[in-house]
């Protein structure tokens, strides 16, 4: 398990070598606790003098010790730039200040460490020159965000007021956003809500996790449709009040209840129901059709920042997301007909 660093904005890091470790080189060791560092990039920080091991220069052969005290210096790349790319949008609604766009799932929505390109940005930049700055030249226009395997309706700013006006609605929580989701189980009642604190995992830093003391999150759930008979799965239309990362598909995983499909936080895996061969069957037939989380943003509402209107938009799902009901209904038909 990776340590859990102390950094700055100045990419600097202290670690103190736990009093169990093994005696391992420093530079292996580095490279297994920093995130997105070769060790190449390590090595390189060692002869340079960026790394002090007791506050002392050390060689990348160095031996730790328990209680060693690791101080580096790594410096930042300089930040790429986002370039215009000619990929193709689906655009619902575009005026002077704003766009709204349909995010196909695989799609991420900004370039970040390992995507820089194809991204929703590029494809922005190509389609326009107006986008708001924002302050950050990797996510001009951005002013809210889907994971890269969700699909569905974002709103993007031309403009740096629309985008403060913009992110104020969403910082004040009266945007409009729903989610269509089917999840893995039966629910007891039509409707309902999950409220839990939100924070980075402990065991993993690339994931989210329910924690006490994280951010406080809520997700209110209707139950739309039950397939509970056919494989154990349920569609849900979703409403957030909050907008924590993956706050969907962790709050539905805390609750035994993961989106179908996701990968990351256990809906890949039949999580309800028999497990004998005919259900295999049919669940990898489903996750054949849905090869990713069956997580899609279906509708968004907002006041437009200059007319000072409400604005709403709603959605088709997509052709994956489609399918996968379509044969889900036809999976219930054929059992009702028995």
């Amino acid at each position: 398990m990776k340590l859990k660093l102390a950094s700055s904005a100045t990419g600097e890091y202290q670690i103190r070598v736990p009093a169990v470790s093994k005696r391992e080189r420093l530079d292996l060791f580095l490279t297994s606790r920093i995130a997105n560092v070769t060790r190449t990039k390590v090595q390189k920080a060692i002869e340079q003098g960026f790394v002090l091991v007791n506050g002392r220069k050390v060689k990348s052969s160095y031996r730790i010790a328990p209680n060693d005290e690791i101080r580096i210096t790594l410096p930042a790349p300089p930040a790429p730039e986002a370039k215009p790319e000619n990929i193709p949008l689906n655009i619902v609604y575009e005026d002077d200040d704003l766009i709204v766009v349909n995010k196909p799932a695989g799609m991420v929505t900004h370039p970040a460490y390992g995507n820089y390109s194809g991204t929703l940005v590029n494809a922005l930049l190509y389609h326009t020159s107006s986008l708001s700055t924002g302050g950050d030249i990797l996510r001009p226009g951005i002013v809210h965000r889907l994971d890269k395997d969700t699909s569905g309706l974002l709103v993007v700013a031309k403009n740096d007021y629309a985008h403060a006006f913009l992110a104020d609605q969403f910082a004040r929580r009266t945007i409009d956003r729903e989610y269509w989701a089917v999840v893995w189980g039966a629910f007891a009642t039509p409707k309902g809500e999950i409220e839990a604190e939100i924070g980075r995992s402990v065991r993993d830093r690339k994931k989210m996790a329910v924690i006490p003391g994280g951010k406080s999150a809520v997700t209110e759930y209707t139950v739309l449709e039950t397939f509970s008979a056919e494989v154990g799965l349920t569609l849900l239309r979703l409403h957030l009040r909050t907008g924590r990362t993956h706050q969907i598909r962790v709050h539905l995983s805390h609750i035994g209840h993961p989106v179908f499909g996701d990968p990351a936080y256990g809906g890949r895996r039949i999580a309800w129901g028999s497990v004998d061969r005919k259900r295999k069957e049919q669940v990898q037939e489903l996750l054949g059709i849905m090869r990713r989380q069956a997580l899609h943003a279906k509708t968004l509402g907002f006041i437009h920042p200059a007319t000072k209107q409400y604005l709403h938009f709603d959605s088709e799902l997509p052709e994956d997301f489609q399918s996968l009901l379509e044969r889900l209904r036809a999976l219930r038909s054929s059992i009702n007909q028995l």
